[in-house]
């Protein structure tokens, strides 16, 4: 086992995943920040998995925040790394090892991430390989397809949190991931916030793991998610503190203001309530968005 380091992984209802995650995870420690689970995640961990730390929650803190926790529990034990893993997800042999070795030969990399394999492990997970187009690496696809000698770690912008590395360094100068994200989010904020404080971000192509996420109901769309969705999409956009300002945020809600008016003036009320609501959901993420940046462009182990 590799010294200091730790696996942290968040659980919310994983009963269809969490042994095959465990076992893969069984010559590490681990921390488990369980998200109020309402099946028997909880007791099944305590009673086969004696060895792994588990933190259960009285409500579901999110992604984010639960491995906030995580990871404080983890340098509160002086761990150098920490790997967040999700739940559905299986470690390959060697993956963890391959990854740290690689950090400790390339420290500009603060987050690196194994190739996501789907979870029967034939072909690469779907999302995975959007993140690693020609747009994101001119070299990696092309690499494997001509066959030819594969780099050490391919720099990316961004890979999702399914399986990442992180360094004490750049949890001590990044922090966590940032509140304003409960779920989906945090993790493109954080490397936007990685790469700001000139931290890599890359992908080892010699460590794998197995994201078994294939073959899930779509969620349907409604008025509700819609405004979800909308609130998220400006977060990622505009919290973004590579971004010079957020005045094009203030824009959009002077022109929402004046579209709700006019609605109102041609006797439109049907679509009265989304557009307040929207305006509602613009100016909370204003005053989210300029606090989280000007908290996000200090370094510190902010939310830890």
């Amino acid at each position: 086992m590799p010294k200091g380091f730790i696996i942290i992984v968040v659980t919310y209802n994983g009963m269809p995943w969490i042994q095959k995650c465990l076992e893969s995870c069984e010559d590490y420690s681990v921390i488990i920040i369980d998200n109020a689970s309402t099946d028997n995640t909880v007791n099944f961990i305590e009673e086969n998995y004696p060895s792994v730390e588990i933190h259960p929650q009285s409500e579901n803190l999110g992604f984010g925040q639960a491995n906030n926790l995580g990871i404080g529990y983890a340098l509160e034990k002086d761990a150098e790394y920490v790997f967040l893993l999700n739940q559905d997800a299986y470690l390959h042999s060697g993956c963890i090892e391959s990854l740290i070795n690689n950090q400790k030969l390339n420290p500009d990399f603060g987050i690196l991430s194994p190739i996501h394999l789907n979870g029967n492990g034939d072909r690469m997970d779907q999302n995975f390989s959007n993140y690693m187009t020609y747009k994101n690496n001119i070299d990696f696809y092309s690499d494997f397809v001509l066959n030819k000698d594969l780099k050490e770690i391919y720099e990316v912008p961004f890979v999702n949190a399914a399986g990442w590395l992180l360094s004490r360094d750049i949890l001590k100068t990044v922090g966590g991931f940032d509140p304003i994200f409960f779920h989906y989010g945090e993790d493109d904020n954080y490397c936007q916030r990685a790469r700001y404080h000139n931290f890599k971000i890359g992908v080892v192509p010699f460590a794998f793991l197995n994201h078994d996420r294939e073959g899930r109901e779509p969620r349907t769309n409604s008025s509700v998610d819609y405004l979800i969705n909308r609130e998220r999409s400006l977060k990622h956009k505009y919290a973004d503190i590579n971004l010079e300002d957020t005045k094009e945020l203030e824009d959009l809600l002077r022109k929402r203001k004046r579209a709700f008016i006019k609605l109102f003036l041609k006797l439109k009320f049907s679509k009265l309530l989304i557009a307040r609501q929207e305006i509602d959901v613009i100016s909370k993420v204003i005053q989210e968005v300029i606090l989280s940046r000007d908290k996000n462009q200090i370094k510190g182990m902010h939310y830890l």
